[in-house]
């Protein structure tokens, strides 16, 4: 039986994600929906690791990725990301500078769990953190597009 615990360090270093999508809604408070996941992609034949995330963390789904022909294990939910995945990496760091991303989606994810997205002053923090992750990768929206 595997160990998962330092596998998660090194494996999702590489492979996973943490993001914050923004996306256009009528149905929330600002006009905006805040939605974080933690994510990792791998090749169909590779994809025995999704299932020890899955054991071990006992939250997720297993998807095939629409972008590529990889498969995602993804975590969305609030609950399972800030008691679950985020305790997870805290108690086992990650080591590259994907912790630096780390860190400001641990702070979004508890501020959303604390229901803090639903005030102007927390919305906006919200946003300058998501704008600060990532900073490669294409964003839909900038921050100072998203006027509240």
């Amino acid at each position: 039986m595997w160990k998962l615990e330092p596998i998660y360090q090194g494996y999702a270093d590489g492979e996973g994600c943490f993001c914050v999508s923004i996306n256009k809604s009528r149905r929330h408070k600002f006009g905006w929906e805040i939605r974080p996941s933690f994510s990792v992609s791998q090749n169909r034949e590779r994809s025995e690791v999704f299932r020890l995330f899955k054991r071990q963390l006992r939250c997720g789904s297993i998807r095939p990725d629409r972008s590529d022909k990889t498969l995602k294990y993804e975590v969305r939910s609030i609950s399972d990301l800030t008691t679950k995945v985020i305790l997870q990496f805290e108690k086992y760091p990650l080591i590259s500078n994907k912790r630096i991303d780390f860190v400001k989606f641990a702070e979004i994810c508890k501020m959303m769990r604390a229901k803090e997205h639903l005030n102007k002053d927390g919305f906006q923090k919200i946003l300058f953190l998501a704008s600060e992750i990532n900073r490669s990768g294409k964003k839909k929206f900038l921050r100072d597009e998203i006027k509240i």
